[in-house]
Order: structure tokens, then sequence, then C-alpha cells
């Protein structure tokens, strides 16, 4: 509120301090601004409450030279879900399958079910080639999408904490399969395998 200096009309003079008014309507006029100029001193404002500080996301300490994995939203302190048993895949389809469904599964936080959005975020493409156990031996990036590069980086880590796969022992070499990553804009992704 902004305050009003009162100084008179340079005709009338204003009653000293402490004099008493005997006019009633100088009285009501004295309470009046009495009333306007109560805010006048010095602000005595609320601070405003705190805002609850966002936790920060552990960050898991990586080799020198090798890149660090963002994490993905939502995904600290969440627990994984139980990925589904694996039995012998028949072909290569049906291990991709297996493949995308436990890369939804151990990455839940990180993933996202239904309709696809439109736009995308990005979308890259991981070929990840495998040892006859279904351990990771070497992921090749094959698509870096033009836009939100750290897509990449979250598609690895997710192939990663998926690993290991089921036994490629009785499939055809080369032991490698490629995934497609759908991701929305809340950096979460769908594998395009199940999107078919």
């Amino acid at each position: 509120m902004s305050c009003v200096d009162i100084t008179g009309d340079g005709n009338t003079p204003l009653p000293a301090a402490g004099a008493r008014a005997r006019h009633p309507v100088t009285l009501a006029c004295g309470l009046a601004i009495a009333a306007l100029c109560a805010g006048c001193g010095p602000a005595t404002r609320q601070a405003p409450a705190p805002v609850a500080a966002r936790p920060l996301l552990p960050v898991e300490s990586a080799p020198q030279g090798t890149p660090k994995a963002p994490t993905p939203p939502g995904a600290a302190g969440m627990a994984p879900r139980l990925p589904p048993p694996y039995r012998d895949a028949r072909d290569w389809d049906d291990y991709r399958q297996q493949a995308a469904r436990r890369l939804v599964a151990i990455n839940h936080a990180a993933s996202y079910d239904g309709p696809v959005p439109e736009p995308l975020l990005a979308i890259p493409v991981l070929e990840i080639e495998l040892n006859g156990d279904g351990s990771v031996r070497r992921i090749h990036v094959m698509r870096k999408p033009t836009q939100a590069l750290d897509t990449v980086q979250l598609a690895i880590a997710a192939v990663q904490r998926a690993a290991p796969f089921g036994s490629v022992t009785h499939l055809p070499r080369p032991w490698k399969f490629t995934e497609t990553f759908l991701f929305d804009e809340q950096r979460r992704f769908k594998p395009r395998t199940l999107d078919l």
C-alpha cells in the first residue's frame, strides 16, 4: 500500500501533536488518515514458504573415459519388476520379443506402455551383440537422433541393466539383434518390438 503525505492545504493549520480536535469532522478525518497510514511503516512481509528441494538422483561411478549414463527420470529408489522367465526362443524374432519384455520389466520406471505419442522426442537404434549366455558383448549405435542425444546413453544403460538376456547358443550366428527405442517427452522409452 502506498502512503499519502498529508500536509494541509496551506491555509488551515494542522493541529499540533497531542492537541485535541474539537470538530467531529476533523476527528473523523484524523481517524481515516491514521487508518490509511497504518501500513506506511517498515514492511513486515512474511518470507515465502521454503520450496522443498528436489532430491538428487544417485550417480554411479564409471571408469575414466567412459561416458556416464544418465539416470532415467523416476528410476531412483525404484526396484525393478521381476522379468518374465526365459525360455529357449524359437527364432530371433521370438528372442527379440522376450528381450523387449525384459527391457521394460527391468526399466519399468523409465519406460511406458500404451500407444506411442506423436511427436516422439527421439528414436535411437541399437545393435546388441551377445555372448552365448546372453550377456552383452558389444552395443553398436546404429542411429543417433538429431535432438535429445542423451537418449542414446539412456537406451544403452537400459540394455546394460536388463542384461543378461537368455542363452543364444541354440540360435544361428551372428548372435545379435537390433532394437529401436521410442522416447517420449519425459525421456521414457518403449521398445519398438512391443509396438509392432
